[in-house]
């Protein structure tokens, strides 16, 4: 399949428009980028593999229930037009996705608990999830040595991450070990091990 007519689907594109609608955030993470970046390239991800058009939709709209928070969209608000406007196999990617607020009991969740329980959600992920956790990882991982390789001092950047240098790497050694784990043989695997290993190395 032609991935250059699937990356300007007509599907895609509304997805690109939703998300632009219920923005997470305006700009990445302590940059003037805009944050729909980091969506395009998740999908120029999925699409480089030749992923599925509900996967390329799902990781465009991946971070939009769990952490939009625009006035008069809630979590269930998102969830309904997700699969009202993209489908119900679209909504359940963004699902496998979506870290918890909750535990099974009703009990807020910390931040490590959030991470822990997406990670035991992998288990059960489909696989197109996982493709998109993977994919989202990959930017991410890539976005941030792209800004060390240019910044002054790495500080400048570690310091944008509430966790700091150690735990920010960590947990993306923990998705890619826990992707493994699964049993996720996704091509995408060696390139987000690549990713993190080069993460792992650099200077604090």
């Amino acid at each position: 399949m032609d991935i250059k007519y699937r990356a300007y689907s007509d599907r895609i594109n509304h997805a690109f428009a939703y998300a632009a609608l219920h923005p997470v955030v305006h700009f990445r993470k302590g940059t003037r980028v805009p944050y729909i970046t980091h969506l395009a390239n998740v999908a120029l991800i999925l699409a480089r593999y030749d992923r599925d058009d509900d996967t390329v939709v799902g990781g465009i709209l991946h971070d939009v229930i769990e952490d939009c928070n625009d006035e008069g969209h809630t979590r269930h608000l998102h969830a309904r037009e997700i699969s009202e406007k993209f489908g119900a196999d679209v909504l359940q990617i963004v699902l496998d996705v979506t870290h918890a607020t909750h535990d099974h009991d009703g009990n807020k969740l910390s931040s490590e608990g959030r991470k822990v329980m997406y990670l035991e959600h992998l288990a059960v992920a489909s696989d197109r999830a996982r493709w998109v956790s993977a994919a989202d990882k990959l930017h991410n991982a890539r976005a941030i040595l792209s800004d060390l390789a240019r910044a002054p001092k790495p500080s400048d950047v570690w310091e944008r991450f509430n966790v700091g240098r150690d735990a920010t790497i960590q947990w993306y050694r923990r998705v890619y070990d826990r992707l493994a784990e699964v049993g996720f043989t996704g091509d995408i695997l060696p390139e987000l091990l690549d990713a993190v290993e080069r993460l792992e190395a650099t200077r604090a």
